[in-house]
């Protein structure tokens, strides 16, 4: 076409998940921010219901932000959520009992059903009322999920979380059985020692050194990743996140220590999004 022809990707994907090995241009990456509380607002009311007014549904979704905002800014979620418990604001205005204009009782009627929608917060195939049923059959199967699928973590901040596990519960001198492909056979008898009868998860996580999480990590990842400053940037944010506890660090010359911070059923499920079957690498279980 003789004309300089760009060419523009949108994606929730970072570069780093499917950047080729074999080297290549990189391209010119543009950050979006997040949508603030009133584009939220603006957005989803736009997705009026043709039964009630503007105002009307205005107010749900300022309301559904209000419970809804502080956990979750996925625009598609939050759209998801607003049809999932439009009907049930609805309720008290189509039996009689409630003016649309009255907010205040609408709120009151609405905000424990919002509240136990927090639980069912990227479940998409469980609805809020769905969720309310199996509570009340003591039905166990999805209980305790809600505290980790609403945790979203960037690719390799999973693999650098799995790595810190694996190292926080792992005795050091296992790393060569796990991660070397020509260790020989080793039994576990072999390592046993009269004080290591106990379970490591009935212990505790243990303190590890910087090197050994990179090392784990670098094992552990399924592609090749350079050691670049947005690693370690992932690494203080798990501590923020308070996924990872920094237990030492007083001499700037020390090497700082961690210690992994989740449960087993937390660190299986982060393991399932990336099809990482952390048991088979865990000392404890062999």
């Amino acid at each position: 076409v003789k004309d300089n022809v760009s060419v523009i990707l949108l994606s929730e994907i970072v570069w780093d998940k499917f950047r080729p090995n074999t080297g290549c241009f990189e391209p010119l990456l543009l950050h979006f921010p997040d949508y603030s509380k009133g584009e939220l607002q603006q957005i989803l009311s736009t997705d009026q219901h043709p039964s009630y007014s503007a105002e009307f549904y205005s107010s749900y979704i300022n309301m559904l932000l209000g419970v809804f905002y502080p956990i979750c800014r996925d625009l598609r979620e939050l759209r998801h959520l607003a049809a999932l418990n439009f009907s049930k604001f609805c309720e008290p205005v189509a039996a009689g009992k409630v003016k649309e204009t009255d907010t205040h009782k609408l709120w009151k009627y609405i905000e424990p059903h919002l509240k136990k929608a927090m639980q069912t917060v990227y479940l998409r195939e469980v609805s809020s009322l769905q969720w309310e049923q199996m509570e009340e059959h003591e039905t166990g199967a999805l209980r305790g999920l809600s505290a980790h699928t609403h945790v979203e973590l960037p690719y390799y901040s999973k693999f650098l979380l799995i790595a810190a596990y694996l190292a926080s519960y792992n005795p050091a001198r296992t790393d060569k059985r796990f991660f070397l492909k020509h260790h020989g056979k080793i039994r576990k008898t072999n390592f046993l020692k009269k004080n290591e009868k106990t379970s490591n998860h009935l212990l505790g996580p243990k303190p590890f050194p910087l090197d050994r999480l990179l090392a784990v990590f670098y094992s552990v990842v399924d592609s090749r990743v350079a050691p670049t400053a947005s690693i370690f940037s992932q690494i203080s944010s798990l501590v923020t996140l308070q996924l990872l506890t920094l237990v030492s660090h007083d001499d700037q010359l020390d090497t700082p220590k961690y210690k992994c911070a989740v449960s087993l059923d937390f660190i299986s499920a982060i393991s399932r999004t990336v099809n990482f079957d952390i048991v088979k690498y865990l000392y404890d279980f062999l």
